[in-house]
């Protein structure tokens, strides 16, 4: 799991570095100057990398993406210990700096998303977690084929009705798929109002620490529950951009009052001590926030996000209109607001920003 593919990155150095210099570097000289080039751009890292699969692929007959040329013709690994490999890999020539975020399985690979410098960048892993590909190139002409259009995934109706549906959210503050479902849910949860009793909660943990996942969930958790009229403005606000400082300031959150709640909440549930334990991180890597661990172990929350309607896992698509037409198919009669068109929101995508569109109803999520 821990090995470094580091000999690719030394045979596909780039043309010009052997061109300009006549005498040969020196093994350490080499070392130094390519981890300053992978830090300056991140993305020398990629193209490299890329070159040493081509060659790979060519080597192996090219079998395509299923064949032992690729992934070894084994399902080895999980996406997540994919990832781990990836980020291991990546650090070990950067110097450090690149976090995991995500994975996804694709299919016949991973989809890792990984963080650095402040980006999210996508790499894709082979499944024995010996490969990471920087992009995936269709092998059909797109000009040969006819535009094809996401079809959502279906909303789940079967859920137990009720005159008050019961709507929890759950998700990491920092899951790029996570803000996606909280920026479709959000236009939906105003327009219903008090006509559901909606709730988002915090995976019981928290998969970016670095970017302060850990604190950024103790604080929404203490708005949402003791400055609840100005939750939604405040998440609202996080969402554009995540910088929650600026968010409490501009939404007039009460910071005394949110200190003596975050701080009662620190004591009961160990918020900090597991943060800084790293002993007791799950997989060693993830630390623990056990504030709703009751309910996700209830439920069988494995991930970001998570919709519970009415007690039952819900499979709405992240767009305003399949959240709403979701929750609506929850109630005993539904109100008049069921009717509201929200297909003028559109599909957010992943991440931060509310300009972002292109999202689509994906099963992508955050999960160890």
């Amino acid at each position: 799991m821990e090995k470094e593919e580091s000999r690719p990155a030394e045979e596909n150095r780039p043309v010009e570095d052997t061109m300009v210099e006549k005498k040969k570097d020196s093994p350490a000289e080499k070392k130094e100057s390519l981890t300053n080039k992978f830090k300056q751009n991140p993305w020398v890292l990629s193209t490299i990398v890329l070159g040493a699969i081509v060659l790979i692929m060519l080597i192996g007959g090219f079998s395509g993406l299923t064949g032992s040329a690729i992934t070894g013709g084994t399902v080895g690994v999980s996406g997540d210990d994919a990832g781990s490999s990836v980020v291991n890999f990546l650090n070990s020539q950067t110097g450090g700096g690149v976090e995991f975020i995500s994975s996804e399985d694709m299919g016949s690979v991973y989809k890792v998303t990984v963080s650095y410098q402040g980006k999210d960048v996508p790499v894709y892993a082979t499944k024995d977690g010996e490969y990471y590909i920087q992009g995936l190139v269709p092998l059909v002409d797109a000009s040969d084929s006819s535009p094809t259009q996401q079809t959502p995934q279906p909303t789940q109706t079967d859920v137990p009705k009720s005159d008050k549906p019961v709507v929890e959210l759950f998700v990491m503050a920092f899951c790029p798929y996570g803000t996606q479902m909280e920026k479709g849910m959000l236009p939906v949860v105003k327009e219903l109002g008090d006509k559901i009793d909606f709730e988002i909660k915090f995976v019981n943990y928290a998969m970016h620490p670095t970017k302060g996942e850990v604190e950024e969930e103790l604080n929404q958790y203490c708005i949402q529950k003791e400055q609840n009229d100005k939750y939604l403005d405040y998440l609202s606000c996080f969402l554009e951009d995540s910088d929650g400082e600026r968010c409490l300031k501009e939404i007039k959150i009460d910071k005394g009052k949110l200190k003596i709640c975050t701080d009662k909440t620190d004591k009961e549930f160990d918020v900090i001590k597991n943060l800084e334990d790293k002993s007791s991180w799950s997989s060693g890597r993830f630390p623990k926030f056990m504030i709703y661990d009751a309910d996700n172990q209830k439920y069988g929350v494995q991930g970001s996000p998570t919709l519970i309607i009415n007690g039952e896992k819900s499979n709405a698509g992240r767009n305003a209109q399949s959240i709403l037409d979701a929750i609506c198919s929850a109630f005993t009669t539904e109100p008049g607001e069921c009717g509201t068109d929200m297909t003028s929101f559109g599909n957010p995508a992943p991440g931060f920003g509310f300009d972002t569109q292109g999202g689509s109803a994906t099963s992508a999520g955050c999960g160890a």
